[in-house]
């Protein structure tokens, strides 16, 4: 059995897949003939197992290349053999992004399939010109790019921004699909996206670890297992609540389980439920049991002549191949769901009623009463994810540091623990329900990002924890420590750590974002708010941790000159915040002036300014009283530490300079 695993345990996957696609296929109606223009079966059934193949593929090269850049050494073969796995895995997903548009296109058109230069000429115009075929178009060059890049590239740290641009490869995928249509449609991509790319690292980092047993050998796997167990616990949570969120999305009441969508979403939840449970017994049994054999002494040299490599885990590599069976199955099936009518309608913009409606693409929220900004919900699930795995990663680390006799202050981890809770409520609360609606809303949940959930974050130094905390690999690999450092340390973070370069973003972003079309485009697109939230994070923390900071940063100003660029940077601020007051003119015309929702939109952006103006007054006092105690015990420090010099040296320095002032004075009256 585990001689053989290498091509079971894909094969299982594989087999297993395409027999819950075409089970689901047939169980949802998915592949029915079309009662008008139908365009065969060979379309039909093309699109969904080019989709399958589409995710495995998609799978394949997120996973590869995450155990690269995290549990893998640079320096050993098994980093190439994953590379080359990934490289694969983007080939396939090349060629099946292709076939998928293809068939995509006989689906979407009718037209038949034939070499005419017709044909041909409908194909492209279709790949160049409409939104769908301009999806799976760039899907499939940006897969094409990286799988040149993971041959070309074998540098750990250029490795990171190959795994940004295959992720990038699958936003256009989380744009397609019911998600495109589903009410919620903000949520549902967020979902979709999340979806796709934790269970392709997920499910990819198993086939990967499974293709590498030969070259990990008894003495990697136990470490190599242990990382990649660690990252499918995660992968396996953010997993299960995109998919509740997805399902909840499109099927809406629980009747509606009973309908072939949602019968096929419980056989989903069943197999990532098992998934669950053989994560569990991996990491609670067979990694111990592994790692016992190796460190007890049992997988000696003489057992190794006599038993073939894997032959000491055959409870392991049997678990494995009943996992991927399972994974194969969730992947036929949501292969098979993507073709499946949902319950809940997926176009809703012929029944809006008003421009706001138009516009959003949602239902009205209620009127905004001030109430309602702490009753009202629209969840976020990348940030209530990353505010909650920030909150137990810190917590964890204070814990570790706490159990090995470590103190770590209190107020930091209160500090941090209400940054990221209020993180939390303005990507997810009552203002992020308004300000696609409201100016003024927009406005505070801007001034907040950039101002207020800094000034809490900044003094929990997550940085000065992460290193004390995490342990440090000796293998040549990069664990969390590892990347932390040379992120901290790199020559970018040296640059826009600066404090005047960290400045000049805080204040001069302002204005470019709003008067250029930036702000048009975080309106329009979600990929666009999302950049939004982050740059004003980005520059918020950089602004307050060149003033406050505890974390290590390469240059940091005396205490009188933080208070001066504080007070000059603020001034500025204060200056465009006057000037959104004082405006006419509406900064987004077509958005805000056009919603038609019983507000008078010049009035409100007005509102805007005077928030953006009066709410950076309390973070200032703030920062300015913070700076100042930070002055005050600087100067107690030195005090005290020249104390102590005096106490080691005697005063020597400064009888030594009494000396030489006698010495001058006696020098002046002799020549007088």
């Amino acid at each position: 059995m585990p001689r053989s695993v290498r091509v079971l345990g894909p094969a299982v996957l594989l087999a297993v897949a395409l027999l819950a696609t075409f089970a689901g296929l047939a169980y949802g109606g998915g592949a029915e003939p079309y009662l008008i223009q139908d365009p065969g079966p060979i379309a039909r059934f093309g699109v969904p197992v080019a989709k399958l193949l589409v995710n495995l593929g998609a799978a394949g090269m997120l996973g590869a290349l995450v155990l690269a850049v995290w549990a893998l050494t640079p320096e050993r073969r098994e980093f190439d053999l994953a590379l080359d796995v990934a490289a694969a895995s983007a080939a396939l997903l090349t060629v099946a992004s292709a076939a998928t548009g293809f068939f995509t296109f006989m689906v979407v058109t009718a037209v038949p399939f034939d070499l005419s230069e017709s044909f041909g000429q409908k194909l492209g115009q279709f790949a160049t010109t409409i939104e769908l075929g301009q999806a799976w178009l760039t899907t499939t060059l940006v897969a094409a790019a990286v799988t040149v890049l993971c041959f070309a590239v074998r540098n750990q740290t250029a490795l990171v921004f190959v795994t940004v641009v295959a992720v990038a490869a699958l936003v256009p995928l989380a744009q397609q699909g019911h998600a495109a249509g589903a009410a919620g449609h903000s949520e549902a991509i967020t979902a979709l996206g999340l979806h796709l790319v934790f269970a392709g690292v997920w499910v990819g980092g198993l086939v990967t670890m499974v293709l590498l047993r030969r070259e990990l050998g008894s003495d990697r796997l136990p470490v190599v297992l242990s990382r990649y167990s660690t990252v499918a616990l995660i992968c396996f949570i953010v997993v299960a609540l995109s998919g509740y969120a997805s399902a909840a999305l499109r099927i809406g009441t629980w009747d509606e389980l009973g309908t072939p969508y949602g019968s096929l979403v419980l056989v989903k939840v069943t197999a990532l439920i098992a998934l669950g449970l053989f994560g569990a017994a991996q990491r609670r049994f067979l990694i111990g049991r592994i790692v016992g054999a190796g460190e007890g002494g049992l997988d000696t040299p003489a057992s190794r002549a006599t038993r073939p490599p894997g032959a000491r885990q055959p409870a392991f590599w049997l678990l494995v191949v009943a996992e991927l069976a399972f994974m194969g199955l969730a992947s036929g099936v949501a292969a098979a769901l993507a073709r499946t009518p949902t319950p809940v309608p997926e176009q809703t913009g012929t029944l809006a009623r008003t421009p706001a409606e138009i516009l959003t693409g949602e239902p009205l929220p209620p009127w905004p009463e001030w109430h309602r900004f702490f009753t009202e919900w629209s969840p976020d699930l990348i940030w209530l994810l990353a505010s909650g795995f920030g909150i137990f990663f810190y917590l964890a680390a204070v814990r570790r540091l706490r159990k090995r006799g470590d103190s770590w202050p209190i107020y930091r981890t209160v500090l941090w623990v209400a940054g990221l809770l209020l993180l939390a409520y303005i990507t997810s609360g009552g203002v992020n329900v308004y300000e696609q609606y409201l100016f003024s809303a927009h406005m505070g949940a801007h001034m907040v990002l950039t101002m207020a959930v800094p000034v809490l974050l900044v003094p929990g130094a997550p940085v000065t924890l992460a290193a004390r905390a995490i342990r440090p690999r000796k293998d040549g690999s990069r664990g969390g420590r590892e990347w932390i450092m040379l992120a901290v340390h790199s020559r970018f973070a040296g640059i826009i750590a600066n404090p005047i370069v960290a400045a000049l973003l805080f204040a001069g972003s302002l204005w470019v974002f709003y008067y250029s079309p930036l702000f048009r485009w975080t309106m329009l697109d979600h990929i666009g708010h999302e950049w939004m939230i982050v740059h004003f994070l980005i520059t918020g923390y950089l602004f307050v941790q060149s003033l406050i900071g505890i974390d290590p940063v390469p240059y940091r100003l005396p205490h009188a000159f933080r208070l001066v660029l504080l007070l000059g940077t603020m001034a500025f601020h204060a200056f465009f915040g006057l000037a959104i007051m004082s405006g006419t003119g509406l900064l987004l015309a077509d958005w805000y002036g056009a919603m038609g929702w019983g507000t008078d939109a010049l009035v409100d952006q007005q509102l805007g300014g005077g928030i953006a103006w009066s709410i950076g007054e309390i973070p200032t006092v703030a920062l300015a009283i913070t700076v100042a105690m930070q002055w005050a015990r600087s100067d107690e420090k030195e005090s005290r530490r020249r104390d102590r010099h005096a106490d080691r040296t005697g005063d020597a320095e400064l009888e030594a300079y009494n000396a030489r002032l006698a010495a001058i004075a006696e020098h002046d009256e002799s020549r007088s």
